[in-house]
């Protein structure tokens, strides 16, 4: 199993006020922002993603935008700083909201680029975007899957074309003379990660191989799993551990209330999250008729639905204990043998999985414990996650012709 460790780099200094305002996204006031002060934050988080290298931690980042909640408004950016620096980590974007960029030839290049600096350690998320970031783009949620599949078609066209420009005249995007340069390292192209929630999100997904991964989703994991694997099976493949990525927050100490205290936390991530003005929770067109049914039965909280633990009961995760979230299997928290044991049950629950996304840092938790909780997993849990499931090896990388 590959560890990705992942932290929004989060503003916990604005979240008085965010609480206050009623909404940490969108239409809270920068001024809330004090560039000093933030630099430090960014600068910190880039250690410890530095750390992991170290560590033998792979490395997770993602986008948000507007937002106290995450800093990073730009993947590329501090993929390409950490493709320049580590050694030997694997470098996730999950990801790059592709239905809300304008410019996916852009993309393919950021990416390429990020691909060869880095001798060809890229995994590549391409994600649709959060339904409260349809208002800042000006997006057009009822298309932004079809956007979204043209966008990807194209990157990875851009990506694998050999042999002088290409044309592409489709409904949303129009290019003259496609042809970039750099090309990426690994061929045809690295490997492409796709985020879901819904178990109708994965046929698509299978069809064309790519890694599926789903972030504290808990029961829900397992119906998306099972949904991907029932269409692979239809297609006349195998899909095996590799093609499947599960993320959880997770704190571990040297004894159970560190680890719980820990795990405390990084679940305010989980808690602030939610926290967005009623008109961008779910735009209409954004959600499928079969989702938004699901999240209603549910009970929604923002725009996402209520998590509930294994025996069906539903928690509220803004205001859910550490308890709670680790009942519903959105935290591991504890001593290194019992987040072990959690995440092996966990995996064999839900068929097994080779790539674990490691929320290490979130909120408040600071360096010092940070720092710990990554290098204590590292130490005594990373070595037995290794043993749980095969870890799918780098692709071979041939010289691009």
């Amino acid at each position: 199993m590959r560890v990705y460790h992942f932290s929004e780099i989060a503003y916990p200094q604005a979240w008085d006020a965010g609480r206050a305002h009623g909404s940490f996204r969108v239409t809270l006031n920068n001024q809330l922002f004090d560039p000093a002060l933030g630099g430090e934050v960014i600068n910190r988080h880039l250690d410890e993603f530095m750390l992991c290298d170290d560590l033998g931690l792979d490395i997770m980042l993602n986008e948000h935008h507007s937002t106290a909640t995450c800093l990073n408004s730009v993947v590329p950016l501090l993929l390409a700083i950490l493709a320049r620096q580590t050694k030997t980590a694997r470098l996730l974007s999950l990801g790059t909201p592709i239905a809300n960029r304008p410019d996916p030839v852009r993309i393919a290049e950021e990416m390429a680029m990020i691909d060869v600096i880095s001798r060809g350690r890229l995994e590549m998320g391409l994600v649709k975007g959060a339904p409260f970031e349809i208002a800042p783009a000006n997006s057009v949620a009822p298309r932004m899957m079809d956007r979204f599949w043209e966008a990807h078609d194209l990157i990875l066209k851009a990506m694998t074309h050999a042999g002088g420009p290409f044309n592409w005249e489709g409904e949303y995007f129009h290019y003259r003379q496609v042809n970039i340069w750099p090309r990426p390292l690994q061929q045809p192209h690295p490997p492409v990660w796709i985020t879901a929630l819904s178990p109708d999100s994965a046929g698509p997904i299978a069809e064309r191989r790519h890694i599926v991964a789903t972030l504290l989703s808990g029961t829900i994991a397992k119906n998306l799993f099972d949904a991907y694997r029932r269409k692979a099976s239809e297609l006349g493949w195998i899909a095996g551990p590799d093609r499947f990525a599960y993320a959880a927050l997770i704190g571990v100490g040297e004894t159970e209330a560190e680890g719980l205290r820990r795990g405390h936390l990084i679940a305010d991530y989980a808690r602030t999250s939610p926290l967005v003005a009623e008109p961008f929770r779910n735009p209409p067109g954004y959600s499928s008729i079969a989702a938004n049914v699901a999240a209603l039965k549910s009970g929604p909280i923002g725009f996402v639905a209520k998590v509930t633990t294994r025996d069906g009961k539903p928690i509220d995760i803004t205001k859910a204990t550490v308890e709670e979230f680790r009942a519903a299997d959105t935290v591991f928290a504890g001593t290194p043998d019992q987040v072990y044991a959690q995440i092996k049950d966990f995996h064999d629950q839900v068929g097994g999985f080779s790539h674990l996304i490691m929320m290490g840092q979130g909120g408040w938790l600071d360096r010092k414990d940070t720092e710990a909780n990554l290098t204590l997993f590292a130490r005594e849990v990373l070595p037995r996650l290794r043993e749980l499931s095969p870890i799918r090896q780098a692709p071979a990388i041939r010289a691009a012709e």
